[in-house]
């Protein structure tokens, strides 16, 4: 009852896996969904404290939500 594997079929399959193409985007890094949603958050935060900063006291704080919340969108769909 012993089976007998080839080693080299068990390495071209997985090549053709590690191989298969990436999804390519503008971050210079191999991510996937969850990566590109915690970049988002993380440049949420720290776009919301440079505003309160040195915007605030010219431009609403509402602003930089809205512009907070595109910039994340865009770095999950597009990133």
């Amino acid at each position: 009852m012993e089976h007998m594997v080839d080693l080299d079929e068990v390495d071209d399959e997985a090549n053709t896996i590690v191989a298969s193409p990436q999804r390519t985007g503008f971050l210079p890094i191999v991510t996937n969904w969850f990566d590109r949603v915690f970049v988002g958050i993380y440049l949420f935060v720290a776009l919301e404290l440079f505003w309160m900063r040195f915007l605030e006291q010219s431009i609403p704080l509402s602003v930089c939500h809205v512009l907070a919340i595109v910039l994340g969108v865009l770095i999950v769909w597009r990133g």
